[in-house]
C-alpha cells in the first residue's frame, strides 16, 4: 500500500529526527534573518518545497458554478492614497507597470498593453490566513512570460512586488517570492476577475496570483515588480509587510 505523507507530517518527521546538518543548510537558503525557530522550521519548509513541488503540479480548478460572485476582500479595498486614487479616477489610463531590477531588458506597460498579451484564466480557490476561502475566476498574464521577456540577468534569486496602498506604518506593501515559484504555470498578474475588469476592493488594476500559496502573499494593487538577488534591502529583510510587521513566515505554501 502507498502511503501519502502530507508536507507538515514530513517537516515533522524531519524535526523530530533531529536534520542537524540539513536544517543548518536550509537556514542558510532561508532569504531572511533566521531569528528563532519558527523561522527555522520555515527555512526547512523552503528548502522542502522545491522537492515536493519539483514538477510544478497545478493546483485543482473549479467549475464556473463554484465562483464567489462577490468575493471576500481583506486588508486594504480601497487605497487613500492620493496618487492611486487619480489614476483610478481615469479608469488607470495613465497607470504604468514597470519590471525591472536585475533584468537586461525592463519593460513599461499600460494596463491595454498587459491585456494584449496572451491571457489566461483560471478558476481557484483562494485561502485566507484568516480562516475564510472563497473561488473565484481570475485573468491575467503568466509572470514567467513577463520575466522571460525581460531577460533575466545572472544572480537573480528574487521577485519583489511593490503595490500601491500605503498601510498603517506609513510603507507601501510589498510581498516577495523566489524565481520557483514564480514559474509556476498558475502564478498570474491579474487584471480580471469573474469576467470583469479586477474590482478596486480586489486589488485594481493588478494584483498577484499565487495560487500555490496562502492569501497574504497575493499583493494587490502592484505597479512594480522587482527583480533582485537578495532580499535584505526589502523592508527589514524578510521579504514582504506581513513578515516585517507581524512576523508572518515568508514561504507561506499550502
Amino acid at each position: 500500500m502507498r502511503v501519502k505523507l502530507t508536507r507538515r507530517q514530513i517537516l515533522h518527521g524531519a524535526l523530530l529526527t533531529g536534520m542537524g546538518g540539513g536544517i543548518i543548510a536550509a537556514s542558510r537558503r532561508f532569504p531572511g534573518p533566521v531569528e528563532g525557530i519558527y523561522d527555522v522550521v520555515d527555512a526547512v519548509n523552503y528548502s522542502l518545497h522545491d522537492l515536493l513541488l519539483a514538477g510544478q503540479p497545478l493546483v485543482r480548478e473549479y467549475s464556473r458554478a463554484d465562483v464567489a460572485l462577490n468575493f471576500p476582500t481583506s486588508g486594504v479595498t480601497s487605497p487613500r492614497d492620493e496618487r492611486y486614487q487619480q489614476l483610478k479616477a481615469n479608469a488607470f489610463a495613465d497607470w504604468r507597470f514597470t519590471l525591472d531590477g536585475m533584468v537586461a531588458n525592463p519593460l513599461e506597460l499600460s494596463l491595454s498593453e498587459l491585456k494584449s498579451l496572451p491571457a489566461q484564466t483560471q478558476v481557484t480557490l483562494h485561502t485566507c490566513d484568516e480562516g475564510w476561502s472563497a473561488v473565484g475566476a481570475w485573468t491575467g498574464v503568466r509572470l514567467s512570460q513577463l520575466l522571460q521577456q525581460a531577460l533575466l540577468q545572472p544572480g537573480a534569486r528574487y521577485v519583489v512586488f511593490h503595490c500601491m496602498d500605503t498601510q498603517s506604518n506609513g510603507v507601501p506593501y510589498y510581498e516577495s517570492i523566489d524565481l520557483f515559484a514564480a514559474s509556476h504555470p498558475q502564478t498570474i498578474l491579474a487584471y480580471g476577475l469573474n469576467g470583469e475588469d479586477l474590482p478596486e476592493q480586489n486589488g485594481a488594476p493588478l494584483r498577484l496570483r499565487i495560487e500555490t500559496q496562502i492569501g497574504y502573499k497575493h499583493a494587490k494593487f502592484v505597479e512594480r515588480v522587482e527583480v533582485v538577488d537578495s532580499l535584505a534591502h526589502i523592508g527589514d529583510g524578510r521579504g514582504g509587510w506581513w513578515e516585517d510587521v507581524d512576523r508572518a513566515v515568508w514561504y507561506a505554501g499550502l
